[in-house]
């Protein structure tokens, strides 16, 4: 079948490790569901498993992608929960074995993936499958910091740290329709307008806001842990999901003691919290912000495209 793979993992040049092309269908494991793929979206985990985080050479061939919205024998079309963890706990994500599609298991970026049923979730009504392809990774991370993790209070203030990506972009549409006061931080005046456009208040890197936040939403780590502490209100909580722009920052406990500050780490969510995202969505009216799509046999097309740092939203394949 068809399918975008990590051939080995290469951690100086990625793109050397990926291949797109013929591979052999992976085996059903008893008790899981193979689903067609309809449309799945592109995460930085697939650029960072190429490059062998998180992924080492002996897995290798392992099929890349999380995310994906597919078709099953049935014909019902589905979005894939793409946590594969300990069932019987009330918060999956806390299983220290827990893994991602692509990481033990093939991955979405084929023309079949197989998981376990419980795993296969509702398509939303009226929404196309490259729109519901981009929930289950980047809005569903997006959903858990703003909600379980931030404890976002009603009418309350959020900061968006780095514009532009999908977490954060997936932020800022979640804490508008969430009824939030969102200012969003951009490198450039193009992507702080396209904030804009999405509702935030645009701000320029480290720059002041008009107000301190609860919340401050950052995959970003090390160049934004200063202005991040500084823009909280006291009792504040700075939450984190991923370290893009490196992850060793300097933190002025000072400001952590004295403000009572938070700063809590966040991954993925929970099947329950991803329920609860396909509703909010169905309710709020919600739609995702998709940059570009691409067709499967252009993968890594899509993948550079992230890579590049110039999308805004999410990179989506079809199939």
């Amino acid at each position: 079948m068809l399918a975008a793979y990590a051939r080995n993992v290469n951690p100086e040049d990625p793109f050397s490790a990926l291949s797109v092309g013929e591979i052999e269908p992976p085996a059903v494991p008893e008790d899981w569901t193979r689903v067609e793929l309809v449309a799945a979206s592109i995460n930085h985990h697939d650029l960072w498993s190429l490059a062998g985080v998180g992924l080492r050479a002996e897995q290798c061939p392992m099929i890349l992608g999380t995310d994906a919205v597919g078709r099953t024998e049935s014909g019902d079309e589905v979005v894939v929960y793409p946590v594969i963890a300990d069932a019987s706990l009330k918060d999956e994500t806390l299983d220290p074995k827990r893994t991602l599609l692509s990481e033990l298991h093939p991955g979405t970026l084929a023309e079949y993936v197989s998981v376990p049923a419980r795993n296969l979730l509702s398509v939303p009504k009226g929404w196309s499958a490259a729109e519901a392809a981009c929930l289950p990774t980047a809005y569903l991370t997006a959903w858990r910091m703003l909600t379980t993790r931030g404890r976002l209070p009603a009418g309350g203030a959020v900061l968006v740290q780095g514009t532009g990506g999908g977490v954060a972009t997936a932020a800022i549409v979640l804490a508008k329709a969430l009824g939030a006061r969102v200012y969003a931080t951009g490198r450039s005046p193009e992507r702080r307008e396209r904030a804009a456009e999405l509702g935030a208040v645009p701000v320029e890197a480290n720059g002041r806001l008009p107000e301190r936040v609860d919340v401050v939403i950052d995959s970003v780590g090390e160049p934004v842990m200063e202005h991040s502490i500084k823009s909280l209100k006291p009792g504040g909580r700075l939450v984190n999901c991923g370290v893009t722009g490196g992850h060793a920052p300097k933190v002025d406990m000072r400001h952590v003691f004295f403000k009572q500050l938070e700063i809590l780490g966040s991954t993925m969510g929970t099947r329950e919290e991803l329920v609860e995202l396909l509703l909010f969505c169905a309710e709020s009216g919600l739609r995702p912000v998709v940059d570009s799509t691409h067709a499967l046999e252009d993968a890594e097309q899509a993948l550079r495209r992230l890579a590049s740092g110039d999308s805004f939203g999410k990179v989506v394949v079809l199939r």
